[in-house]
């Protein structure tokens, strides 16, 4: 879309009224800008993402981007997805992010078929899912909500089907954690984002953002019944881990 690399500027002003941080129209208008400067090594993700779908997307099931936002995954699923019948299911609780997402989708010459859905994961069906992404998603679901969902998806998923679950993380050491923090902030000024932006962006954040550890992961995924599970990208506080259902 053509407004869709516009410049992520949404905390370069003082604001002492600062509210917490919600997915809408203004972040929607700046939001390839604001995760290519604030998320590193997210591209890497979202190719491997696609990478993943193609070895993992079984004939005759679906593939689930929870959290779709502007169909960064998707599109990446799309376009490497070779399995018979395979299809896509997208899915956002954002109506901006889900409007500006069916209108990339409807630019896109990807031919697999692509569910689009505004709504709560609480309320979304998993149904013969052979590959399920979690890209930055289940850190803004409340602690309290987050095993019903990894069960859920679990549930739903067929044997051999794979979860890519990616997050910013706690470090249970308080000084690698500091650690962590700062070069994520680092990375953040390298990218243009002035002091009162990271600060003022992190407070919004402070409360809708909650990050866990890696070890805190790992054991609700083996609750779940979850096998295999380990951390295939790591850059500074961000992560992404694959788990899988056991084959039969």
């Amino acid at each position: 879309m053509s407004d869709s690399h516009q410049q992520d500027t949404i905390y370069a002003q003082a604001n002492p009224e600062l509210g917490e941080f919600i997915f809408d129209r203004k972040v929607v208008d700046v939001f390839p800008d604001m995760i290519k400067r604030s998320v590193p090594g997210y591209s890497t993700i979202i190719h491997m993402v696609g990478q993943l779908a193609e070895r993992y997307a079984q004939s005759n099931s679906r593939c689930y981007d929870l959290g779709c936002s502007l169909g960064a995954s998707t599109l990446a699923m799309r376009h490497r997805i070779t399995a018979a019948d395979a299809s896509i299911v997208a899915v956002d609780n954002s109506e901006d992010m889900i409007e500006r997402c069916r209108q990339v989708l409807a630019a896109d010459s990807g031919e697999v078929a692509v569910e689009l859905h505004c709504q709560d994961l609480e309320q979304t069906q998993i149904e013969q899912a052979s590959v399920v992404v979690l890209n930055f998603t289940l850190q803004f679901i409340a602690p309290s909500e987050r095993n019903t969902l990894i069960r859920k998806i679990y549930q739903g998923m067929l044997p051999g089907g794979v979860l890519v679950l990616s997050e910013k993380l706690h470090f249970d050491d308080d000084h690698h954690n500091e650690l962590m923090t700062e070069l994520h902030h680092y990375f953040k000024k390298t990218n243009g984002y002035s002091d009162l932006e990271i600060a003022q962006k992190r407070s919004a954040l402070e409360n809708v953002l909650i990050p866990e550890s890696v070890n805190t992961h790992k054991q609700r995924l083996a609750d779940a019944g979850f096998v295999g599970t380990e951390v295939w990208f790591q850059c500074f506080n961000f992560a992404s881990l694959l788990a899988f259902k056991p084959k039969l």
